[in-house]
C-alpha cells in the first residue's frame, strides 16, 4: 500500500524534501498557512491550515491516514510535528523532545546533564537582569532568542575585545529588545561569546545509532548579526578538527534524546575544541541538507530522512559521485536595486543550482538575518577548496548595482 507522507510547510527549502518524496512513490500531503506556498502545487494534495496549531494539524492528519509527518529545514511546527508522532503512533521526535531541540535554554540545559560541550548560558529575565550578568562576564556575549532559528534577532556584545569598543549599556538595552521581539517564547538568553570558525554536523538517527553524514564548514558576515554567507562540504579543516566537531555533535544528540529523524548541529572551534552552538532535529536549512550532503557524500539525506519518518531504515551507503561542494549568496549593497548584469556566467556547468530572489527595482535590505540575503549560487568542483574559490568568483562577478 502507498505510504502517505505529510510535509509541514511547503516554501522554497520544502520543495526538495516534497520533490524527492514523490519520486520515492511516496502519496504526499503538504501543509502550510500560505496559500501561494510555492511547493504546495508539487504535492498530491494542498492543505492550507495554520501549521502551528495542534489541534487543527491534528485533525487534519486524522482525516488523511498518514504514515509520517515531516518538518524540514524549519522549526516553527517541531512541537506540532512531535504531538502527531505521540497521538499517531508514528516514528520519529516525542513532542517533548520537540520542546528541547527548539528552545535554546532548555537544549543548553540538555547539554549539560550530558556532557555534551557547549558555552556558558544564562536565561535572562529582563534587560537589566542581562546587563548586570554581561558585567560578570571575562569575555564578549551573544544575545540570542531562546526560541528562533535563521540567525534571527542574533547580536554581540562586546566588552574585553580591544579591537572595538564596549556595547554600551543602551545600545546592550537596544539589541536586548531586538531579541526579545524574535523569540517565539519572549525570552532571551545571554551566552559566551566563542571565537572562532563556525561548522555544521548532518546526521541521520537511526534505531539509536547516531550516524555522522559530513562536517560542513561555514562563512557568515560580521558582528552583531552572523548572518550564513554560504557554506561548504566536505570541511577544509583538518581531520582531527573534524573529528572533533563530530564527537561534540554525536554528544549533543545523545543529550536531546532524540530518535529516527535527521540532525543538523551547529558547532565553533575554539583553542582546538569544539563547543556546540545548538542542535535542530530536523533537516538543516540554507540547502545544506537537501542539496550539498548528498552532492559532496553520495548519501541522500532527504529520502533517509524521509524514511526514519516512515519507520523504513535508511540507506545511509553513498549512491551517487562525491564532489566538492560550495554555496554562496548574493548580498548587494543596501538600497534600491536598479540592475542585474552578468548573469550568463552562471551557465558554468560547474553551477548546479542558482537563483536571484529580486528584481529590477526591489529595495535591498541590510543583511541582518538569512532573510535578507538577495539569492544564491551552489556549485560543485574537485575538492571543496575549489568549490569555494569558484562560489566566491561568481557571486563577485555577477553585478546587482543598488543607489
Amino acid at each position: 500500500m502507498q505510504k502517505r507522507l505529510l510535509v509541514l510547510a511547503a516554501g522554497i527549502l520544502q520543495v526538495p524534501v516534497i520533490k524527492k518524496a514523490k519520486e520515492m512513490g511516496i502519496y504526499v500531503i503538504a501543509a502550510d498557512g500560505d496559500k501561494n506556498a510555492v511547493g504546495l502545487q508539487y504535492a498530491d494534495k494542498a492543505i492550507v491550515v495554520n501549521i502551528t496549531s495542534e489541534e487543527d494539524m491534528l485533525r487534519e492528519a486524522r482525516e488523511e491516514k498518514i504514515d509520517g509527518v515531516i518538518h524540514p529545514c524549519s522549526e516553527v511546527s517541531m512541537n506540532v510535528m512531535g504531538r502527531l508522532n505521540e497521538e499517531l503512533g508514528l516514528s520519529g521526535i516525542t513532542r517533548e523532545q520537540a520542546i528541547r531541540a527548539t528552545n535554546k535554554h532548555l537544549m543548553r540545559e540538555a547539554f549539560e546533564k550530558g556532557n555534551a560541550p557547549s558555552p556558558k548560558s544564562i536565561l535572562t529575565k529582563s534587560a537589566e537582569d542581562a546587563w548586570e550578568q554581561f558585567m560578570t562576564f571575562e569575555c564578549d556575549g551573544i544575545l540570542k532568542p531562546s526560541r528562533n532559528s535563521g540567525s534571527r534577532g542574533i547580536a554581540k556584545v562586546i566588552k574585553t575585545n580591544p579591537n572595538f569598543t564596549n556595547t554600551s549599556k543602551e545600545e546592550f538595552s537596544k539589541l536586548y529588545d531586538i531579541a526579545l521581539n524574535e523569540s517565539r517564547d519572549k525570552s532571551v538568553l545571554l551566552e559566551q561569546f566563542i571565537e572562532g570558525p563556525e561548522f555544521s554536523i548532518e546526521i541521520i538517527v537511526w534505531d539509536g545509532q547516531v550516524n555522522v553524514l559530513t562536517v560542513t564548514d561555514k562563512k557568515t558576515n560580521e558582528a552583531p548579526h552572523f548572518v550564513e554567507l554560504g557554506h561548504n562540504q566536505p570541511s577544509c579543516y583538518s581531520a582531527e578538527e573534524v573529528e572533533k566537531l563530530k564527537a561534540a555533535a554525536v554528544a549533543g544528540v545523545k543529550a536531546l534524546g532524540v530518535n529516527n529523524c535527521a540532525c543538523h548541529a551547529e558547532a565553533k572551534l575554539q583553542n582546538g575544541k569544539a563547543y556546540l552552538m545548538e542542535i535542530g532535529a530536523r533537516l538543516g536549512g540554507d540547502f545544506i541538507s537537501t542539496e550539498l550532503t548528498h552532492l559532496s557524500t553520495g548519501v541522500d539525506m532527504v529520502a533517509a530522512a524521509i524514511n526514519c519518518t516512515l519507520g523504513i531504515a535508511p540507506c545511509l551507503e553513498p549512491t551517487e559521485e562525491k564532489h566538492g561542494v560550495c554555496i554562496r549568496y548574493f548580498c548587494p549593497k543596501p538600497g534600491k536595486l536598479v540592475s542585474i548584469s552578468n548573469t550568463e556566467i552562471l551557465n558554468d556547468p560547474r553551477v548546479y543550482l542558482w537563483e536571484i530572489y529580486h528584481k529590477v527595482g526591489d529595495m535591498i535590505p541590510e543583511v541582518t538575518s538569512s532573510l535578507c540575503r538577495s539569492g544564491h549560487v551552489i556549485v560543485t568542483e574537485k575538492t571543496p577548496q575549489k568549490a569555494v574559490e569558484l562560489a566566491e568568483r561568481l557571486i563577485l562577478e555577477v553585478k546587482m548595482e543598488t543607489v
